[in-house]
């Protein structure tokens, strides 16, 4: 597993060129996200094998559910280990162990308060690849897409005009 140091030595700055954490992020409506979704990905050209591999590690991270939930619990804004616990229906040492996973790969950061330890989401990256996900789950399981009246509409690309996606 990635333990927390960008490839190549870069901050996480460099890396997600200037995005900055926030303390409550909206799922459906990240000005951000816009930005992103409308991207045109023919411009993108193909990341190093360094980069591939953490991506790669971070998809993995989040195909746990409950990893899944936390990002998602914590898009509200920082929560503590018990609030967080509450909110995805798990013993809160579970949690912790999740936590610290997700911690070690910077998808959290933590802030100290006396003897508590409240955790936010480090950007929005993570919960921008849990977002399309659900996305794509609602292309896989629903005729009705509910992100279609949620989301900013995607740059039409070859694929979207030829009605495949």
């Amino acid at each position: 597993m990635w333990l927390g140091r960008p490839p190549q030595n870069r901050s996480a700055a460099q890396l997600c060129g200037g995005c900055v954490p926030r303390p409550a992020i909206d799922i459906r409506t990240c000005a951000c996200d816009y930005i992103r979704m409308s991207a045109d990905i023919s411009d993108w050209s193909d990341p190093s094998d360094d980069y591939v591999s953490v991506a790669v590690e971070i998809f993995s991270l989040l195909a746990d559910a409950t990893r899944f939930r936390i990002v998602l619990a914590l898009r509200e804004g920082e929560l503590a280990v018990g609030e967080i616990a509450e909110r995805v229906s798990k013993p809160q040492a579970t949690v912790s162990q999740h936590l610290a996973k997700l911690r070690m790969s910077r998808v959290v950061t933590t802030r100290h308060e006396g003897a508590r330890v409240y955790y936010r989401l480090s950007n929005d990256h993570a919960l921008e690849l849990i977002r399309v996900a659900v996305f794509q789950a609602e292309h896989a399981v629903d005729d009705t897409l509910r992100h279609s009246h949620h989301a900013p509409e995607p740059a039409v690309t070859s694929a979207h005009a030829s009605g495949v996606h």
